[in-house]
């Protein structure tokens, strides 16, 4: 079962959501078909796991706040897998199903429809156990459950009194300024933000990963400064702190020089009220450091007047939401703490170890320099490693182990179970369903690039998301990425025209943690021929597999009847075939350029398979494809052109997302209406004109990319066209919001017949095909941030995409250009909204001031010795210092016919106007065509 509405899978629960979703299923409408005692012992034990689900979950928060006791992991760890094991039952009854009659698949009920099928025939087969016999066994492992959890006063561990640790970021309190590396620029960069002569009270937050050394800035900066201001405190936080505790904390530092009583004994108000009256006169700094909520920010600002003495307070935090929300919101003084740079990695590297880079022997520079790497410039982990490698001798071996450990959770010193715990912070931090979705990123190997639409589905597919606040699942699935980027534990790595993260990567310091996490709640099991086998003795749930010799594999003896999820990153000819995953509901074979069609002979038996991805060459897709009633998600993206789709797949009544890489659609497609991703899919002569009005029935569809390859010499186009259109102009008015047309013909019968508009659409991309102007219907898009277009641009043209309301991103094609039309202007107020513009045209493109106020990357094209030509300069003034936002800017100049010097005199023109700009940002120039350049009067 698959419930858009609530977490299927957790790391805290194990199979407890979907579950109990199958077992209410069972007590549904048509719980009549079920012996009254069966019934009875279904709900038994829906109730029962129930409250046992209820208790996993405050042992999640519990471990939070202190480690579990090993009798309640134990119990834990039983309950979770045996949540697993009654849904494989369940799921048993379903298999056993198929063939059996009608398919109950196509009922209406889904799983509702196998379960309650399985319960009426199971009666029919008398060689195999009763339902209510297998239920009774299942009773018996839950009740002895319940009897244990009793025994063993689990429900009293949840209670238990937290156990108070010593604060791990003392050190860095006490780190004296010699010892440190990269801190000189931050400090001094931080000192400015605090005295700029301004005597208005400020509050500037530092934010940055656990481990990057805030705590350090914030008391290097707190130590310069201090003897500038009448009164000072630095205080730092847990995760749940005691406020009442904080306040008497201050007070006692603010008032240790000051005469008289030393108070702060009463409530919060009351401690609230005196911080305030003794600060209300006088010029204060506090620094409240390693703050993670923007509730208790709420609580803790109301001691601090806002006086207007120069008073300034620093924040420190983890998380990008709360340093926002605790910095003054009129001057938005975040400053984001950076990894160290690769130089300054090394200098700390070597010199807690050696003393310097000079001392280091010969043979541990290389691995020395690759530790360093994997370190990723973050200050704890350069330390930690530096610490470790000083208790191993000067071999390289020694060193290459410690280096291949990185990143497995393997190495364990008291060095690293130092620095992990100070890392467990973050983690412990997050809410359940966030640690699960980072915990599962341990399926990825090291430095892999994830990309976030690729993870979310992954996600949705495994059951981790629960659509909240009106969002779909993909939508929420971006706010679980968002907030684990904001959190500092993923990285980002591209970003988009929206600012939206495109893809990121995990640390391997973050990856080291979780994977040692993952293990211990036998959440993942990886294989790789770098470390040794990482999982649970008992059954393996998640398998991610990336090894050469798959001998590796199977010599632990490893069970694949349990397989939720596989991951095969590197195939074997020896890999266990499909049949032996019966219970896997996520399949992703990528980068496998030696998997053969064979292999997924067997995909039919996958019954609950929900996610399949392949990237592999030269792979067919099965007929049997039709028989997975549980797909999603099929992802073909990264195979080669398929010439079509197997026909079954026009069963697939669940799949929402089709991916894939030009191919061509069966007739049925409009059975699928669950879809709302279609791309990339071919139009062409031997498409069924009855393909394009299915097209229509794809009521949900929110993404459609499509090749138009319908030639204009042939006879029947118009009935392609009139089809088409009329699909697309019903998509349009129903949920259509992203559109890829590719076409190397003309595609004219869209210019004005799309009516009524896609009023919804927000991205638009039409390659391949020239328009002859901006049809009425596209100029009508008020929802549009995104156009990727070929047109005939003249200066009319400009000025109607310069009215675009909300459009961010624009990437103009023009391959022509009238003599009169050599010289654009972009006019004041034009793309008020737009952030990248991409304008390739043989025209120069001129700003006014007040254009493009957002704009933060420009990269467009020149032709030298047109430029006097058409601007009357040899070096136009191209308004580039009125792009105050700009922060990118790439020129491809393009060099043929023109003197050398009057190249630089442009590029220096150029870089001039650039360097006038706010962010200052530095030209890349490509230059081509130099070879038929002219050479000056001495050449």
């Amino acid at each position: 079962m698959m419930d858009g509405g609530g977490i299927m899978a957790s790391a805290a629960t194990g199979a407890m959501g979907s579950l109990l979703a199958k077992l209410a299923a069972l007590l549904g409408e048509d719980c009549y078909r079920m012996q009254r005692g069966t019934r009875r012992e279904v709900a038994f034990l829906r109730d029962e796991l129930s409250s046992m689900n209820a208790l996993l979950e405050r042992l999640a928060d519990a471990e939070a706040d202190a480690p579990l006791d090993p009798q309640t992991r134990e119990w834990r760890g039983q309950v979770r897998e045996m949540s697993y094991d009654i849904e494989d039952c369940v799921d048993d009854y379903m298999d056993q199903l198929r063939g059996r009659g009608p398919d109950l698949s196509l009922s209406g009920g889904g799983v509702l429809g196998f379960v309650l099928g399985y319960v009426q025939a199971v009666r029919e087969m008398v060689s195999r156990r009763g339902i209510a016999e297998q239920i009774q066994d299942l009773k018996a492992r839950v009740v002895e459950a319940g009897h244990r959890r009793k025994r063993y006063k689990i429900d009293a561990a949840v209670s238990s009194t937290r156990v108070v640790q010593v604060d791990r970021r003392l050190p860095a309190l006490y780190a004296e300024l010699g010892g440190l590396v990269g801190v000189s620029g931050p400090r001094e960069e931080l000192i400015r933000l605090l005295h700029d002569g301004d005597q208005r009270m400020k509050v500037v937050s530092v934010v940055g990963a656990g481990g990057l050394g805030k705590t350090t800035l914030a008391n290097q900066v707190y130590r310069s400064t201090r003897d500038r201001f009448d009164s000072k405190s630095f205080v730092s936080l847990w995760q749940n702190p005691d406020i009442g505790m904080i306040f008497r904390t201050m007070l006692s530092q603010l008032k240790k020089d000051e005469c008289g009583e030393l108070t702060g004994s009463g409530d919060k108000e009351q401690l609230i009220n005196e911080l305030r009256d003794f600060l209300q006169d006088k010029r204060y700094l506090i620094v409240v450091d390693d703050i993670w909520s923007t509730q208790a920010w709420k609580i803790i600002k109301c001691a601090f007047p806002d006086n207007t003495h120069g008073s300034r307070i620093i924040v420190t935090t983890r998380i990008g939401t709360v340093a926002k929300s605790c910095s003054s919101p009129d001057y938005d003084l975040v400053y984001e703490l950076r990894a160290l740079s690769e130089d300054d990695s090394k200098m700390l590297f070597f010199r807690k170890i050696f003393g310097s880079e000079d001392e280091c022997p010969h043979q541990l520079k290389e691995v020395s320099v690759e530790i360093v790497r994997k370190c990723g410039g973050l200050p704890l982990a350069i330390i930690t490693m530096a610490s470790l490698l000083t208790t191993k001798s000067d071999t390289r071996e020694e060193w290459m182990k410690v280096c291949s450990s990185i990143g497995s959770g393997l190495e364990k010193n008291s060095d690293v179970e130092e620095m992990n715990m100070i890392l467990l912070l973050s983690y412990n931090d997050l809410p359940h369903h966030l640690r699960t979705c980072l915990l599962y990123m341990s399926m990825f190997p090291e430095d892999h690039e994830i990309r976030r639409d690729y993870l979310v589905r992954r996600w949705i597919a495994e059951g981790f998301i629960k659509a909240f606040g009106g969002r779909n699942l993909e939508e929420e699935g971006e706010c679980y990425f968002n907030e684990l980027i904001n959190r500092s534990l993923i990285q980002p790595l591209d970003f988009q025209y929206d600012g939206r993260v495109y893809s990121c990567r995990v640390h391997d310091l973050i990856l080291d943690l979780i994977v040692s996490k993952a293990v211990e709640d036998n959440f993942v099991t990886v294989v790789t021929d770098k470390r040794q086998i990482l999982h649970h003795q008992g059954k393996v749930h998640r398998l991610s597999f990336d090894c050469a010799c798959v001998q590796n594999m199977l010599s632990h003896s490893m069970s694949s009847a349990h397989v939720r999820s596989l991951n095969i990153f590197k195939y074997s000819e020896l890999m266990p075939p499909l049949s032996n995953f019966r219970t896997l509901r996520v399949l992703d074979l990528d980068g496998n350029e030696n998997l053969e069609s064979s292999y997924l002979e067997d995909i039919s038996n996958l019954f609950h398979l929900r996610y399949l991805r392949i990237r592999a060459s030269n792979i067919t897709l099965p007929e049997q494809i039709g028989e997975l009633q549980s797909l999603m998600i099929l992802d073909l993206l990264n195979c080669s052109e398929t010439a079509e789709l197997p026909s079954s797949i026009v069963k697939l009544w669940k799949l929402k997302w089709l991916i894939a890489h030009r191919v061509k659609l069966p007739n049925g497609i409009g059975n699928m209406q669950a879809l709302e991703f279609m791309s990339l899919v071919v139009v062409d002569f031997t498409t069924p004109v009855a393909v394009l009005q299915e097209l229509a029935n794809l009521t949900k569809l929110r993404t459609l990319g499509l090749d138009w390859r319908i030639s204009n010499t042939r006879k029947d186009k118009m009935a392609y066209a009139d089809n088409f259109v009329s699909s697309l102009v019903k998509l349009g008015t129903s949920n259509l919001r992203y559109l890829t047309l590719i076409s190397p013909w003309s595609l004219d019968f869209l210019l004005d017949s799309w009516s009524p508009p896609p009023h919804h659409l927000r991205e638009l991309a039409i390659k391949g095909w020239c328009l002859k102007k901006i049809p009425m219907w596209m100029a009508s898009l008020a929802n549009l941030t995104y156009l990727d277009i070929e047109v005939k641009v003249i200066q009319e043209t400009l000025q109607v995409l310069a009215d675009f309301p909300v459009l961010q991103f624009l990437k103009l094609y023009s391959n022509a250009a009238d003599p009169e039309e050599r010289c654009l202007v972009v006019n004041n107020n034009g793309f008020r909204c737009l952030k990248k513009l991409n304008f390739v045209h043989w025209t120069n493109l001129m700003f006014s001031e007040g254009a493009t106020p957002m704009l933060g990357t420009l990269e467009f094209q020149i032709i030298v010795h047109e430029v006097k030509t058409a601007c009357g300069s040899s070096s136009p003034d191209l308004g580039i210092f009125h792009l105050s936002a700009l922060k990118n800017l790439v020129v491809n100049i393009y060099c043929e016919c023109a003197r050398v010097e009057e190249v630089e005199a442009l590029e220096a023109a150029i870089q001039f106007s650039a360097s006038m700009l706010p962010n200052n940002p530095t030209p890349t120039f490509h230059r081509f065509r130099e070879s038929e350049m002219l050479m000056d009067d001495a050449g």
